[in-house]
């Protein structure tokens, strides 16, 4: 698959299943409200550290792909092409992991 076609596939993935979680997130911070739990502190808790986790790192990706393809010479278009990617792949990668969580039976 080329690189471009990727990163597309990669930000529509990721433009479908980011509201998917906020609004299961939404939903069981509701439930908690009016049943009166407090179980959702933690939750809370990991949406605030995750989103500035995946942010510092996305940052540090990107930068580390610009230089390489600084170092290499590569075209304007592959180098903006690897930025991207670098830059969107943390915050896939927490996206899908939170939607499997998110959306896997309650025990």
């Amino acid at each position: 698959m080329s690189g471009g076609r990727r990163l597309r596939r990669d930000a529509f993935s990721l433009w479908l299943e980011a509201p998917l979680v906020i609004a299961m997130r939404c939903h069981e911070m509701q439930m908690a409200a009016l049943t009166g739990s407090t179980q959702d502190t933690a939750e809370m808790t990991r949406m605030v550290t995750e989103k500035l986790a995946a942010a510092a790192e996305s940052v540090v990706a990107a930068n580390f792909a610009m230089a390489k393809a600084m170092m290499t010479a590569a075209s304007p278009d592959v180098a903006a092409r690897a930025v991207s990617a670098a830059a969107l792949k943390p915050y896939g990668k927490r996206v899908r992991r939170n939607m499997r969580r998110l959306s896997a039976p309650k025990s």
